[in-house]
C-alpha cells in the first residue's frame, strides 16, 4: 500500500470514527457564543448554528481528520458567517472579515490549542534536528535561502533525482516523526 493510500485510508478511518452528535453537545454552547458574538441579530445566529450542524451532517464524509473535529466545525461556522455578510451586502462588514482575522477568529487563542500547536512546533523541530546534516543543508537551501531543487543539486553537487528523492524520504520520515 502506497503512503498516499494509507494516509486517505487512515483520513477516511478517523471521519467515520467521529461522534457528531458528541461533538455537537460538547461545544454547541461554545459554537452559539462564537456565532453570537459575530451576528448581532440573535434569530440569525441561530439560523447560522442550525445552518452549521447541517453542514457538517452533510458533508461529514468530507471531514479527513486533519485537525480536530470541533475545529473543523467552527470553521464551517465562519463560512456562513462570511456568507451571510455577503448576503447582506454590507460591504464594511465584509472587509472586517477577511482571511486573517477570521483565521484568528477561528483559534479564538484557546489555551489548548495554542498548546497543541507550540508541542507540534516542537516535534517539528526536534523532528528536523534529528535529520541527517546533508537533508538540514536541503532544508536550509529551500526554507531559509528560498531556493529550488536545481539551486539544492548545483550547491550539493549531486543529481536532481537524488534531490528529489532524498527530500521526499525526508517529508516521509517527518510525518512519521511528527505526527507519531
Amino acid at each position: 500500500m502506497t503512503p498516499d493510500i494509507a494516509e486517505t485510508q487512515f483520513a477516511n478511518d478517523v471521519a467515520l470514527n467521529v461522534n457528531w452528535d458528541e461533538v455537537f453537545l460538547t461545544h454547541n454552547k461554545k459554537l452559539l457564543n462564537f456565532i453570537r458574538k459575530r451576528i448581532a441579530n440573535p434569530e440569525d445566529g441561530e439560523d447560522i448554528l442550525q445552518m452549521t450542524c447541517l453542514e457538517v451532517l452533510r458533508n461529514r464524509h468530507k471531514f479527513m481528520g486533519a485537525s480536530r473535529p470541533e475545529t473543523w466545525v467552527f470553521g464551517i461556522a465562519v463560512n456562513l458567517i462570511r456568507n451571510y455578510y455577503k448576503s447582506q451586502h454590507s460591504v464594511g462588514l465584509l472587509e472586517c472579515l477577511d482571511d486573517e482575522i477570521t483565521a484568528d477568529l477561528l483559534l479564538e487563542n484557546d489555551p489548548c490549542d495554542l498548546t497543541e500547536h507550540r508541542q507540534l512546533l516542537q516535534n517539528t523541530l526536534d523532528s528536523i534536528d534529528s535529520l541527517a546534516p546533508d537533508i538540514k543543508s536541503m532544508l536550509s537551501i529551500l526554507v531559509e535561502e528560498e531556493g529550488s531543487y536545481q539551486d539544492v543539486a548545483q550547491h550539493l553537487n549531486i543529481p536532481l533525482g537524488t534531490v528529489r528523492s532524498r527530500l521526499s524520504r525526508a517529508r516521509e520520515a517527518l510525518k512519521t516523526r511528527i505526527y507519531a
